[in-house]
C-alpha cells in the first residue's frame, strides 16, 4: 500500500520515487505533440481544487497556462520549462520549483518525469 496513516495522524508516502501503485489518470491534456500518458496517485485533495500527490507524465512536448499555484519537486527524469518571453530552465531530479498562478509557458518532458506536486 503506498498510503498510510502515520502516529501523527498524516497520510504519508514512503519512497515516493519508487511507487508503483500509480493510477492511470489517461492522456496529458496540455500535450502539444504526441500523446503523453499521465499516471499518478492523491496524497490530498479538498473541494476547492487544491491537491496534492504524486504525478508521472512520459515524455513529449506540452503548453501550460496555471489558473492556481503549483509546487513542484522532481523525483526523476527531466524537462525543460520555458515561461512565455522567458529563457529555458533545466529542472531535473532534487530540484523543487514553484510556479505562481498566471504563469504560461512550455515544458518539454525529455523521459518519463515523476513529481511531487501540491496545486493551490
Amino acid at each position: 500500500m503506498t498510503q498510510q496513516t502515520a502516529s501523527i495522524s498524516a497520510t504519508l508516502i514512503r519512497d515516493a520515487k519508487n511507487v508503483t501503485e500509480l493510477d492511470d489518470w489517461g492522456p496529458c491534456p496540455e500535450a502539444t505533440g504526441q500523446q503523453m500518458d499521465t499516471r499518478g496517485v492523491y496524497l490530498w485533495k479538498d473541494e476547492n481544487g487544491a491537491e496534492s500527490g504524486i504525478w508521472e507524465c512520459t515524455e513529449g512536448p506540452s503548453r501550460w497556462v496555471l489558473e492556481t499555484n503549483e509546487f513542484v519537486h522532481v523525483l526523476s527524469g527531466s524537462m525543460t520549462i520555458t515561461p512565455d518571453g522567458g529563457e529555458p530552465e533545466f529542472v531535473g531530479p532534487g530540484n523543487t520549483v514553484f510556479i505562481p498562478r498566471g504563469w504560461s509557458g512550455n515544458w518539454e518532458l525529455h523521459e518519463t518525469l515523476r513529481k511531487l506536486y501540491v496545486i493551490f
